[in-house]
């Protein structure tokens, strides 16, 4: 992720460092569907992650504000992927036990697109904030870090995570969807590189590892800050 991150921020960094920070975003997917499967309290899982979104969301307007440059900070809120993640596998494990409850978690979410649109309109300070910033307050599936194919993978991750070779075929095919959008798109086409991440998640034993997700709650904002920090008023 960091070196993902250096290659962002650093117009002559080799490509390579992008190349392998493409194995961290399904990582972090594949740890919080475990994270999730495991957690005692899953409200309070889904909560800490919204909370988080808002907090990157203001950190984020807060360094535009303050160190304005021409290509901002960026979009960096994977909680906010990973809270519409779990949104949605909470939403689909309700229905299958409560159809009443599923609805109307699937009308909550409906409801949140369309206010998501509504917002600017109803509060005029909101108008400031681009897509990027507005999404990480009102969640939008389509608009989040590397999109609805992110969110797609990471629910099938969960509902296959006992079933390793489904898994790979999933991720393999999500992989080479990757290269096709962007070849058709434009842009690096360094996404389907996330497929060197797969050898990794088979062997998974089902154990807790070091408690250090907190402290990753701290790396993921204070690194990007210190590499745009250098990147555009130290290093120039």
């Amino acid at each position: 992720m960091a070196l993902d991150h250096i290659g962002f921020y650093f117009e002559a960094a080799p490509l390579w460092l992008g190349c392998i920070g493409r194995i961290s975003d399904p990582l972090f997917l594949f740890c919080m569907v475990w994270g999730y499967h495991y957690t005692r309290n899953r409200t309070v899982y889904l909560l800490r992650l919204y909370l988080l979104s808002i907090c990157m969301t203001v950190f984020s307007y807060t360094l535009d504000t303050l160190f304005p440059t021409p290509n901002g900070y960026g979009n960096h809120n994977i909680f906010l992927s990973l809270f519409l993640v779990g949104v949605l596998i909470r939403t689909i494990e309700c229905f299958r036990r409560d159809r009443k409850r599923g609805f109307l978690l699937l009308g909550a979410i409906a409801a949140a697109q369309v206010f998501y649109f509504l917002l600017p309109g109803i509060v005029p300070f909101t108008r400031q904030l681009n897509g990027d910033l507005l999404t990480g307050i009102v969640p939008n599936l389509a608009l989040n870090e590397y999109g609805t194919a992110f969110i797609a993978l990471g629910v099938a991750l969960y509902f296959l995570r006992e079933k390793p070779e489904l898994v790979s075929v999933v991720y393999i095919l999500s992989s080479i969807s990757q290269f096709s959008s962007k070849m058709i798109n434009g842009g690096p086409v360094t996404q389907w590189m996330m497929l060197f991440a797969l050898p990794r998640t088979p062997h998974y034993n089902g154990e807790k590892g070091p408690g250090l997700k907190y402290f990753f709650y701290f790396f993921y904002p204070a690194h990007t800050f210190l590499l745009f920090y250098l990147a555009n008023f130290i290093l120039v």
